[in-house]
């Protein structure tokens, strides 16, 4: 597999090792010790799948306290994904990266803890599989308004399908320090 660092120290792009035919094809998708390797050091407890057509934004996305760490993948379709250093003290927060995650590509994006998450649908549909470090915790949900100026995501839908919750998301800056996590 071949490992791609982003602008945001820890946040990887992960492009498996794909072996294909005139059938079909196959890649490993975890492998915890292969992984690690990587300095992904993960136990997945949680295994998430969404199902979202095109124009639908989910996020920013982030829990506190228990935060989850994610490995991301496009199972069909495709969407434009994102990971933004809110880690309180971080030489890097605020800032974002992003990266085209596909069927066809089947790059993964590992998120780790102490950062939000969101994703852009860009094609007719996706479905969206997420590797989870940490368990849901509703009470731990938290978010981050998506079209944050501060933060300035050059995001590919001018006007997206939201959640109520995600349209009421606060801005970064707005945030109470307590209720953002630590560097």
């Amino acid at each position: 597999m071949k490992v791609i660092e982003t602008d945001l120290p820890g946040c990887l792009v992960i492009e498996p090792r794909v072996f294909g035919d005139a059938r079909g094809f196959f890649f490993e998708q975890w492998n915890r010790e292969r992984y690690a390797q990587h300095g992904i050091f993960m136990d997945a407890v949680q295994a998430n799948v969404s199902r979202s057509a095109r124009g639908v934004l989910r996020g920013l996305h982030y829990q506190l306290p228990n935060p989850q760490g994610k490995l991301v993948s496009v199972l069909e379709g495709e969407v434009f994904d994102v990971a933004v250093d809110i880690r309180r003290g971080s030489p890097t927060f605020g800032k974002w990266a992003a990266v085209v995650l596909s069927a066809d590509n089947q790059r993964q994006f590992w998120i780790p803890p102490g950062f939000a998450h969101g994703f852009a649908v860009t094609s007719e549909h996706a479905l969206f599989h997420y590797f989870c470090s940490a368990p849901y915790d509703a009470a731990a949900d938290k978010g981050i308004r998506w079209d944050d100026p501060a933060v300035a995501i050059d995001w590919p839908v001018a006007a997206p399908e939201l959640s109520a919750k995600d349209r009421a998301a606060p801005l970064l800056g707005e945030v109470a320090q307590e209720r953002l996590p630590v560097y």
